[in-house]
């Protein structure tokens, strides 16, 4: 299949793209994160709840990126240099309001479903506000890479602005890579929480999919969960299916990783095999769940009857690399 790597891999993956150089090397020199700042090169792009200023340019969007001077006020996150050595910073800061130049698309930044950004309604030239789910799949290899690196860091500063030991106000260090409590000198790195998600094929090679209680009709995905303490990821693939729907798998295989950055997840994606078929759903994590064939998946896409996930989640790659090719749909 076309959409499969040597090693075996889905690719390629929409928010696990990346085409500059992180420079961890110089998070910790303040003086030179200065010097960058103050650089007329270097490139600030504003974050807010997840979204932020995009122009349509031709067949794709482009982070709209303001010099250092015209940046607005607020916490700085060091993303990187490039090959030119151009640096990166992301600040976060409100964006302009409706009103004021600048429509929002495609709902709130973190919206589970949130509608995938449109080139044909936007202008060329247009500005606009998205978050990755509405605007993912329209961005080159760069601006991806960027986003979901920005969107990461604005997600975990907003949830550890005090520290967890002893309840201070932490202080942002490293390029935005350490908070630092003043009052028990703790340091503090971004989290990322490792989750499974799988395809499950039975001998038939069909493939089982499911809708969570919270979707609209229609809306169905492959199943996912977090991985638990102490657990390998093929034991987390083995039981999360067995508690969501009941069925018993074997051979998970690993497939790739995709950061999801809603708020914090690492995407890692497999294949098992059932040896059970029966169905039994929890009805708290699960609404429905189905067994479908290549020809029955294509023709409930084709009559309305099933939405699939969005094209820049991992979910839909690894769907689309047990059909073996492209489907309809967002």
């Amino acid at each position: 299949m076309e959409n499969v790597t040597e090693e075996g891999l889905v690719g390629p993956l929409l928010l696990a793209r990346s085409a500059i150089d992180r420079a961890a090397a110089l998070r910790g020199d303040a003086e030179r994160l200065k010097r960058l700042w103050a650089e007329e090169s270097t490139r600030v792009m504003v974050v807010e709840n997840g979204r932020t200023l995009l122009r349509r340019d031709g067949e794709e969007a482009r982070i709209v990126f303001l010099a250092p001077h015209r940046a607005p006020a607020g916490e700085r996150y060091l993303l990187g240099v490039d090959a030119e050595g151009v640096a990166y910073f992301a600040v976060a800061a409100p964006l302009p309001a409706v009103g004021e130049g600048v429509r929002r698309v495609g709902g709130d930044g973190a919206q589970r479903m949130a509608t995938p950004m449109r080139l044909a309604e936007v202008a060329d030239g247009e500005v606009v506000s998205a978050g990755l789910r509405q605007a993912g799949a329209l961005l080159n290899d760069r601006d991806a890479g960027l986003m979901v690196y920005a969107v990461a860091l604005e997600a975990w500063h907003a949830t550890h602005e005090f520290c967890p030991r002893c309840g201070s106000r932490t202080e942002v260090r490293a390029g935005g890579h350490i908070r630092v409590c003043p009052a028990d000198s703790s340091q503090h790195f971004p989290r990322v929480d490792p989750a499974v998600i799988m395809l499950v094929r039975d001998d038939l090679d069909r493939c089982l999919l499911a809708r969570g209680p919270q979707w609209p009709e229609g809306r169905f995905s492959v199943l996912a969960g977090f991985v638990e303490p102490g657990e390998s990821l093929e034991h987390a693939v083995i039981r999360e299916v067995a508690e969501e729907v009941g069925v018993t798998v074997t051979a998970p295989r690993y497939m790739g990783s995709q950061p999801w950055p809603f708020p914090r997840s690492l995407m890692l994606g497999f294949f098992a095999r059932a040896v059970s078929t029966e169905i039994t759903c929890d009805v708290e994590e699960i609404a429905e769940a189905r067994w479908f064939t290549r020809d029955e998946l294509a023709a409930a896409l084709h009559a309305g009857e099933v939405r699939l996930p969005p094209q820049v989640s991992i979910a839909r790659r690894l769907i689309e690399t047990w059909y073996g090719g492209f489907l309809p749909g967002d």
